[in-house]
């Protein structure tokens, strides 16, 4: 009994880490990546290092306050502030209903890539596996299967093509520590991809409905968190060594798809086949991702959700994939969006942090004092970068 209960552990702890990286891994993902990476070359290695130190910083204080109270973001940003649980929950909410909006257009762009399906079919059919999903009685245990699946399969497809582009690794490294500049849009950009709005609270709610909490399992909530950090940041190199090896060569992107021109040039045919099946699994499990977490965030917010989760998140789904049908895919939105996704940060983050002080919350956990100092920072670094990339938004209008 004990082993079965450890596996179950193991599964779940796997399964929250997956959807934390997977959510974090979308079309917008493999967008900015290889955005960056032809506009800065080897120096983007710069950005993702000091993307991945303020994410792992902001995960570990998120997950560990969040696991140790039992409480979801929203009740604890409450019990800091009565009703700045609300406004968090609506942020995040509307956050993720934008982001879902280009993730029904990724799926629906990465069957067009590999069946040649019209962008609506495309999107109706993802919604539609999205959703099934969420009719399973097991629906947590779908999900993290479905995650793991997926975000295994994207890490070897774009292994491949970064094998294949022959990239100069040695410079990659040397400008990942000694860069020919310091992009401010890139690192706020890359934060708010990988632990912006709701992707900071998906595992850590995901624990919380599977049932690990409280400081005698805060080991593995920390692992968890690492492991979700270590997935989306394995993927993020890879894909960076992936493009760089394209620009490398003095080939240029498409600016209209830079990262299914990258795949292209890489691998010819089968490279762009290779995209169109790593966007639509990047795509379909952000969609179950962001759809999750920003129902969760709804849950103790109103009894209607708290009661028919399930079919919330389902209603969630059809309505992004709606949306992108009838309207389109809103791209200023989009890129907007990503941006202020950085700007939530310090919110939450610092809502997180003040928590971790007040007994009402946490009880008698004692947060570690190293790890609240580096998150102060984090938020004061993520605050600053955001306010400086708000500069590079203004082009857009």
């Amino acid at each position: 009994m004990a082993n079965k209960t450890k596996n179950n552990n193991l599964s779940v702890l796997l399964g929250a880490a997956f959807l934390m990286a997977t959510s974090a891994i979308g079309p917008g993902f493999l967008t900015q990546t290889a955005t960056f990476t032809a506009d800065l070359g080897a120096t983007f290695g710069f950005v993702i290092l000091v993307s991945v130190i303020i994410s792992i910083v902001a995960q570990l204080n998120v997950w560990s306050i969040i696991g140790v109270s039992g409480m979801r973001g929203q009740d604890v940003a409450n019990k800091v502030l009565p009703g700045l649980g609300y406004f968090v929950a609506a942020l995040v909410a509307l956050g993720g209903l934008a982001f879902n909006i280009g993730n029904v257009g990724g799926a629906a762009l990465g069957l067009n890539v590999m069946f040649g399906l019209d962008l609506k079919i495309g999107a109706a059919i993802s919604a539609i596996l999205a959703i099934g999903i969420f009719i399973s009685k097991e629906a947590g245990k779908a999900m993290d299967t479905l995650t793991k699946i997926l975000g295994a399969a994207m890490i070897l497809m774009v292994g491949y093509v970064a094998i294949s582009t022959a990239p100069p690794v040695g410079e990659a490294i040397h400008r990942t520590f000694i860069p020919e500049q310091i992009p401010f849009l890139a690192i706020i950009t890359l934060v708010g991809g990988t632990v912006g709005g709701y992707i900071t609270f998906s595992g850590g709610h995901r624990l919380l409905d599977a049932g690990i909490s409280g400081e005698d399992n805060l080991g593995q909530i920390k692992q968890s968190a690492l492991m979700g950090m270590g997935v989306a940041s394995i993927m993020r190199v890879l894909l960076f060594l992936a493009v760089l090896g394209v620009v490398s060569k003095g080939m240029v992107l498409d600016p209209a798809n830079p990262p299914a021109s990258a795949f292209k040039l890489a691998a010819g045919n089968i490279g762009y086949k290779f995209f169109g099946a790593v966007i639509w699994a990047a795509a379909l499990s952000s969609i179950v991702g962001a759809a999750y977490t920003s129902v969760s965030f709804l849950t103790t917010l109103a009894e209607v959700v708290n009661k028919h989760e399930n079919k919330w998140i389902m209603g969630f789904i059809a309505v992004s994939a709606l949306m992108f049908i009838t309207i389109g895919q809103p791209v200023t939105l989009l890129v907007v969006a990503g941006s202020l996704n950085g700007l939530i940060l310090p919110i939450t983050l610092g809502t997180m942090l003040l928590a971790a002080r007040n007994k009402n919350i946490i009880g008698d956990y004692e947060h570690p004092t190293w790890l609240l100092i580096l998150g102060i920072i984090v938020v004061f670094v993520t605050l600053f970068l955001g306010i400086r990339s708000l500069s590079g938004l203004k082009a857009l209008f």
